[in-house]
């Protein structure tokens, strides 16, 4: 790392930048720091050498819109609450991918970037278990919660991807690597996968084994034996599920013996819905889901002529949905520049996947980034993804992809 320091074109920059990777998961005020001395200090290198990474493209446009989408909805969000303080969190997940996308990067600094997020998602879900431990220990109903990312399942979103981070780095590096490297890498998988599946997300435990499945399918011409292996492991994984009957079993039986195999999601979603029917262009404001009153929903379907039975309606903090929850808060307008920001996402990790002859790490870069799109959208069917931590996570993965893209195409 301190080689990457001394060679970098902006040793402090780049320390910034490896600082919120190392804080994200673990340290509040302090990734907080990290992130604002990161944008300030970016801005001023490049403003000095009159360099902001080159020419405008469309990615540059898609993140412009994105951003400016959140202040607009805030300036005409149906209600007053919390919509300019959504517009922010926007901004901060927004701008990391930004940035580091026009960072103009060396290859060998975006791998330490991956690596200093895959290091502190380790020590948090370390953390994490060891917390775990301690409540049951106590005689308490535990959770797994990772220290700085909050919600059981906030903190299973940021587990999935960084599973998926660190099988992107075992299929990328484990024939360059030597038999105490390639023991931490799997030490480090079983942990992510022990802790992924006490977090007891349905959603996130689906995804992150899915999303394994999907790298070892993707890497299968360059080391189909180890890719093999992957799939083996998932089915380890499954049948010890299965046998030890987890907690994300019993909780699914739990659900589907109250007819709630959803978790009242669907009347969650009915009420967003409405929402968004009454709002269609701006919604109710970035932050503010949480508003949205069944008085209200009646009072919008009576106005509309339309039946109201309230048991078919919930109120809750957020969509428990990233569609849905878009499309309530942020209407047609902020909806839709996020959804092109997710379709260009696919486009570009599809179109520029690495191929058998490219170095390790174009294939680590891509798996990390496919892994932040991967569970962002899978898990946003039933989960409010993008957002907080496990948003500058996902956007950061593919920040650290397009700019390699960038740099290689310069």
């Amino acid at each position: 790392m301190f080689t990457a320091l001394r060679e970098s074109r902006h040793p402090l920059e780049l320390s910034l930048l490896l600082a919120l990777a190392l804080f994200l998961p673990l340290l509040e005020a302090p990734k907080n720091l990290a992130w604002l001395a990161y944008v300030c200090v970016w801005l001023w290198n490049r403003a000095r050498a009159r360099d902001f990474g080159g020419r405008w493209d469309l990615w540059d446009t898609l993140l412009a819109l994105w951003i400016a989408s959140g202040y607009l909805v805030a300036a005409f969000a149906a209600f007053d609450g919390n919509e300019w303080r959504g517009a922010n969190d926007l901004v901060r997940y927004a701008s990391v991918l930004w940035l580091v996308k026009r960072g103009g990067y060396r290859e060998r600094e975006l791998v330490w970037v991956a690596g200093a997020l895959f290091a502190s998602g380790v020590a948090a879900t370390g953390h994490g278990l060891w917390s775990y431990a301690r409540q049951l220990g106590a005689g308490g109903t535990p959770a797994l919660q990772l220290k700085s990312v909050g919600h059981v399942n906030h903190s299973a979103i940021y587990l999935a991807i960084v599973l998926g981070l660190c099988v992107a780095w075992i299929l990328a590096r484990w024939a360059a690597w030597r038999p105490a490297p390639r023991a931490a890498a799997l030490a480090a998988f079983a942990l992510l996968a022990v802790g992924l599946v006490l977090s007891a997300s349905r959603a996130a435990v689906g995804a992150g084994f899915a999303l394994v499945l999907l790298l070892a399918l993707a890497g299968w011409r360059r080391v189909r034996a180890l890719a093999a292996a992957a799939v083996g492991a998932v089915a380890l994984a499954a049948g010890a599920i299965l046998a030890l009957d987890a907690e994300v079993l019993t909780k699914q039986r739990r659900l589907e013996e109250a007819g709630e195999v959803l978790s009242m999601r669907d009347r969650i979603w009915r009420t967003g819905l409405a929402a968004w029917e009454r709002h269609p262009w701006f919604g109710v404001g970035m932050s503010n889901y949480s508003q949205i009153g069944i008085e209200q929903v009646a009072a919008w379907r009576a106005e509309a002529g339309r039946s109201f039975e309230p048991g078919r309606y919930l109120a809750s903090p957020h969509g428990h949905s990233l569609y849905v929850n878009a499309l309530a808060e942020r209407g047609l307008v902020g909806a839709g520049a996020l959804f092109a920001v997710l379709a260009a996402g696919v486009a570009w990790l599809l179109r520029a996947r690495p191929r058998g002859a490219d170095s390790d790490r174009a294939w680590l870069l891509w798996g990390g980034a496919a892994s932040g799109w991967f569970v962002t959208v899978a898990v946003g069917a039933v989960n409010t993804t993008l957002h907080h931590e496990h948003g500058i996570l996902a956007t950061l993965l593919l920040g650290l992809w397009l700019c390699r893209l960038a740099h290689r195409a310069s």
